[in-house]
C-alpha cells in the first residue's frame, strides 16, 4: 500500500421494477439527487491506494448517506495524504480523524470561487490549484469505469444493500484484477493481452 489514498463515492440507481402492490420497493434504499437528476437506490463508497489505483475498501450505503460520513471505513490507516472531491468538505474536522496525521487534499465547492471575477488573479490562481487536485484525484475514477464498462454494472440488481455490497465488493476485486492484468501476466513469464 502507499502512503497516500483517494476516496470517492458514486450513485448507483436501481432498476425499476414492477412491484406488487403494498410491498415496499426497498427499504434499505432512498432517493438522491445528482446534478438536476434523481436517483433511487444506494451509494458505492471507495478508498484507492495512490501508487498502484487499486481498490483497498469499498463500502455500500444508501444514495443519502453524506459521503463525509464514510471516510473512516475507506482509509487504511497507514497514510499520509488523502485526496477526495468537494462532498468531503470538511472532513478534518470530524471528531473520527482527529489523532490522524493526514494532509487531507479536498476540492473546494465551485461556490467558493465562482463568485471573484473571472478576470482577477486570484480566480485565475484557485482555478489552477482545483485543477492540479483534479488531476490528481483523477486516478479515483478507473475502477468505476472498470466496473460500468468492462463488466456491464450500470444499475444495482437486488432489493436490499447487502446483498448489492457483496456484489459492489465482488466486482472492485474483479477490477484490481482487470487494472493489474499486465503487470501480473509479466510476472508470470507471458504477456497474453
Amino acid at each position: 500500500m502507499g502512503p497516500g489514498a483517494y476516496v470517492d463515492a458514486h450513485a448507483d440507481p436501481r432498476a425499476q421494477f414492477n412491484q406488487e402492490p403494498g410491498r415496499a420497493s426497498a427499504p434499505e434504499m432512498h432517493q438522491t439527487k445528482k446534478g438536476n437528476q434523481y436517483y433511487f437506490g444506494m451509494k458505492a463508497h471507495i478508498g484507492v491506494d495512490d501508487e498502484s489505483g487499486l481498490v483497498h475498501s469499498v463500502v455500500g450505503t444508501a444514495a443519502t448517506v453524506a459521503d463525509v460520513t464514510q471516510v473512516d471505513k475507506l482509509l487504511h490507516g497507514d497514510e499520509n495524504v488523502v485526496c477526495a472531491d468537494a462532498g468531503y468538505t470538511g472532513v478534518e474536522k470530524r471528531s473520527e480523524h482527529a489523532d490522524r496525521e493526514v494532509i487531507w487534499q479536498v476540492a473546494a465547492r465551485r461556490s467558493t470561487y465562482k463568485m471573484l471575477d473571472k478576470r482577477s488573479a486570484l480566480y485565475k490562481a484557485k482555478r489552477k490549484i482545483e485543477k492540479a487536485k483534479a488531476q490528481v484525484r483523477a486516478k479515483v475514477e478507473p475502477p468505476f469505469r472498470v466496473i460500468k464498462r468492462q463488466f456491464g454494472y450500470t444499475k444495482v440488481r437486488f432489493r436490499g444493500l447487502v446483498r448489492n455490497t457483496a456484489q459492489l465488493v465482488t466486482l472492485f476485486a474483479l477490477s484490481n484484477l482487470w487494472m493489474a492484468r499486465r503487470h501480473l501476466l509479466a510476472s508470470a513469464g507471458e504477456v497474453r493481452l
